[in-house]
């Protein structure tokens, strides 16, 4: 596998945190590749692909959008186009909230769900968006990563 260097062709960094921040984005780049690839045959996006799993996670629980928003990977996506995409596609069900006629309740048709059991499986298959780490090796990036966000 290539070096960061080589990836995008250049020779020295600024400092190791510098190369390690680049290498970080470069790879999480790398790695919404890979999954997009498995998401493409769906008409899937990543950001789609991120709600449909957050609302199977409460299944069958109904959410509202702002504690869908708070769990997502990218919380400055635009959630009502999301869930407008979805809806078309027949993957959630939105209905008014009984207690707030502004808000809406959001569910994961049944549908969804056998569609992200396929998608699951397949990147289980290709694992993209799995690491070639050991246990203790991922722990380590998992600290590594939340010592980075905590700064």
């Amino acid at each position: 596998m290539p070096s960061i260097e080589e990836e995008i062709k250049q020779k020295a960094f600024l400092s190791e945190q510098a190369k390690a921040t680049i290498n970080l984005l470069f790879t999480a780049n790398w790695l919404q590749t890979k999954i997009s690839a498995v998401l493409r045959p769906y008409n899937l996006s990543p950001e789609q692909f991120n709600v449909l799993r957050i609302l199977n996670g409460s299944h069958p629980n109904a959410m509202c959008q702002k504690d869908i928003l708070s769990r997502m990977i990218a919380p400055k996506s635009n959630l009502t186009l999301i869930i407008g995409r979805l809806k078309d596609k027949r993957w959630v069900e939105v209905n008014r909230a009984c207690h707030d006629k502004r808000e809406y309740s959001i569910s994961i048709t049944s549908e969804a769900r056998t569609v992200l059991e396929e998608i699951n499986q397949l990147l289980i298959q290709n694992e993209p968006s799995s690491l070639p780490l050991d246990t203790i090796e991922a722990q380590t990036l998992n600290l590594l990563l939340e010592k980075i966000r905590n700064a």
